[in-house]
């Protein structure tokens, strides 16, 4: 296991690994598709740089996001990094609903031929991505950055628009311009599965963002080990929320009612001091102190 700030790091250097690459299909795209006079690998390449610009937010995101409270964000800044999920979520279903009406306006149409450097220029760009997508989703599981993760599947989204693009070329080149319609149904197809993915990364991020439950493996954890401290009789009430990379926790551990609130108090940062220690990926900590009562025999004879 290793700490937030090394999983920021790793999702940071995803993020400007993205920013790098895109940048550089994008320029590489624009200059092929205005030699060859490519509509296709013009919009293709302004889908990366728009993809570019997608990675800057991720990357300007999670800096933000490691920025220490203060008094206006007592709770730290680490929700930027779920406004960047979304906001890249937003962009992959607004852009592959941009592909699929173009490729609706287009249906019919005669396509011309495509030079066989374009058409390598197109394979590569598929490769890459996929290789992108590969790359990021492994470094957004293991760091569990949501932007990171839709970060990966933007890269997927546009490894299949621009096969669609490339099996369109093949078609066309292959059956005439006649066979244009080919590129456009593709597009279309492509278009509505990027689409469902981007509308479930979105409420995905959304989700995070509203708060929601941890994982119930991880509470299950986090509830044994506090059960492991010296007085701790059971724990009553255990609410975790992923804010960013990291997790904030409310617990209610139940002690002997007859404790002293001085003594009570050292269980209760007992408690909290095994769990930060345990679990790195937790900002912080709150307890809050129930009487254990035991069970009245009455209940049981009702």
């Amino acid at each position: 296991m290793y700490d937030t700030a090394a999983r920021y790091r790793e999702a940071t250097r995803a993020g400007l690994v993205g920013l790098t690459v895109n940048l550089a299909l994008g320029v590489i795209k624009l200059i092929a598709g205005i030699v060859a006079r490519s509509t296709a690998l013009i919009a293709d390449a302004v889908n990366s740089l728009g993809d570019a610009l997608s990675s800057l937010a991720v990357v300007y995101g999670l800096r933000i996001s490691q920025l220490p409270a203060d008094e206006e964000h007592p709770y730290g800044h680490a929700r930027a990094e779920g406004i960047a999920a979304t906001n890249v979520a937003v962009v992959i279903i607004v852009s592959a609903g941009i592909v699929g009406w173009e490729a609706l306006m287009r249906f019919g149409q005669l396509a011309p031929a495509v030079p066989w450097w374009a058409m390598a220029i197109a394979t590569g760009n598929v490769v890459l991505k996929e290789c992108l997508f590969q790359y990021k989703v492994r470094v957004g599981r293991r760091t569990k950055s949501a932007s990171i993760i839709a970060n990966a599947w933007d890269h997927r989204s546009d490894a299949l628009c621009s096969l669609a693009v490339l099996i369109g070329f093949l078609v066309v080149r292959a059956g005439g311009p006649a066979y244009g319609w080919a590129d456009q149904v593709a597009a279309i197809i492509v278009s509505l599965g990027v689409i469902w993915s981007g509308i479930g990364l979105f409420r995905s991020s959304a989700n995070e963002l509203m708060d929601a439950q941890a994982e119930s493996e991880f509470l299950d954890r986090i509830r044994d080990q506090a059960l492991t401290v010296t007085g701790v009789e059971g724990v009553e009430t255990l609410l975790v929320r992923k804010v960013g990379l990291e997790y904030f926790v409310d617990v209610h551990i139940e002690v002997n009612p007859s404790l002293t609130v001085d003594y009570g108090h050292r269980i209760g940062h007992h408690v909290k001091d095994r769990l930060l220690a345990h679990f790195q990926e937790l900002r912080d900590v709150l307890v809050h102190l129930e009487p254990h009562r035991a069970p009245d025999p009455a209940d049981d004879a009702q």
